[in-house]
């Protein structure tokens, strides 16, 4: 609750801190947590709002009203009041004192007394000799709780002490700075640092969002670009990006799904950056690279294995025209095979022992590219 009034708080243009959040959500009711849910997951119907305003609107104001009483200072001086008035009020009076217990005998009985005077005191000194020779039982609230005079010197309640929040909120964020501050001397060695954690620009935004907001509400792409040209620093995130990119596409050969992944990007993202870097020439010329190898590959084996690899070559672009090369080739193939095999299986071995591949590969290709029925016929009308 702390986490989606505070961000509430911030979107009606009265950011609040921490405490006053929770002391604003500890005057509600645990009950009135969906009402809150419900008023934060929306947006604000007026500006200012802060966190008492929220309890205020809850509590049937309109929120017009809320915000002009949050822009004159209304519940900053209701707080203020409140605390004073929490200060003033008396400490509650101390429970009366329970006599002590002593074991001193009873005082001796006048001497003016009679006879009948004599016996029942005799009788009462008896008494009292059996109750002091006799155990004692203690009662286990005294040695727990202590005398009321202990609970006396605690101070009262005060105002600010107030319940830490509930459920899983047991923390709340603390409000974003304006990006202005990044654009000053002092917001130079916090971009720095970023850069270090961060491989490209979408990854550095999103690291300083957290932090910082836009001068429209989020940091953009725009916003940070002109901080990095405001502290020389641009040229160097430019250089890096570049590395990373050319790297990422020659690590993963050319596959640009692969390459959007390990840096964390979505393939919009990539195209948009590439671009930027004016790196679209060298990431074609990389992939068409990577294609030729593909598809002038001349290991069976290896062919058969980009087979399985649809992902791949669909990325290339080449998925097809590679499917209908290797298939006229299986079916130069065979026919050298052909004769000596009884069904598929068998032919698949001959294949694979005469080229040097794996006879699952040459069975599943096969199946693949569509050759599995037309092979078996023939096998049929050759036995016979």
């Amino acid at each position: 609750m702390a986490v989606a009034v505070s961000d509430f708080c911030r979107r009606a243009k009265a950011p609040a801190p921490a405490p006053e959040v929770r002391e604003a959500l500890a005057l509600l009711a645990e009950a009135d947590d969906f009402r809150v849910r419900a008023l934060t997951d929306g947006e604000p119907e007026a500006s200012p709002l802060g966190p008492f305003a929220v309890v205020d609107i809850l509590n049937g104001t309109q929120a017009s009203v809320a915000a002009q009483r949050q822009a004159c200072g209304f519940y900053e001086v209701a707080r203020e009041l409140a605390h004073v008035r929490d200060q003033k009020t008396p400490p509650p009076a101390p429970a009366p004192a329970e006599p002590p217990l002593t074991f001193a005998p009873p005082p001796a009985a006048d001497a003016s007394a009679g006879k009948k005077g004599g016996k029942a005191a005799k009788e009462d000194l008896e008494a009292t000799v059996k109750e002091r020779i006799a155990p004692r039982k203690r009662a286990p609230a005294e040695d727990a709780l202590g005398s009321p005079a202990d609970f006396v010197e605690e101070p009262a309640f005060s105002r600010k002490d107030l319940p830490r929040p509930r459920g899983r909120f047991t923390r709340v964020e603390a409000p974003r700075a304006s990006f202005m501050e990044l654009t000053r001397l002092t917001g130079k060695p916090i971009v720095e640092a970023a850069m270090e954690a961060a491989d490209h620009r979408f990854a550095l935004l999103r690291a300083l969002s957290q932090r910082f907001n836009g001068a429209r509400g989020e940091l953009t792409q725009v916003e940070l670009e002109n901080v990095l040209r405001d502290h020389a620093l641009m040229d160097a995130m430019v250089e890096k990006e570049r590395r990373q990119v050319l790297d990422g596409f020659t690590t993963q050969r050319g596959a640009a799904g692969r390459v959007a992944w390990a840096l964390g990007l979505s393939p919009s993202e990539l195209q948009r950056l590439v671009s930027a870097l004016s790196l679209t020439e060298d990431v074609e010329a990389l992939r068409e690279r990577f294609r030729r190898e593909a598809l002038a590959t001349p290991h069976l084996t290896h062919r058969l294995d980009l087979l399985g690899r649809e992902k791949y070559l669909t990325d290339l672009g080449i998925q097809k025209k590679f499917a209908d090369t290797l298939r006229k080739e299986l079916e130069r193939l065979v026919g050298d095979v052909l004769h000596d095999a009884g069904d598929l299986h068998e032919l698949a071995d001959a294949v694979a022992r005469k080229h040097g591949a794996p006879s699952e590969l040459v069975f599943r290709a096969f199946e693949r590219l569509g050759l599995a029925d037309g092979l078996r016929k023939q096998l049929l009308a050759s036995s016979r």
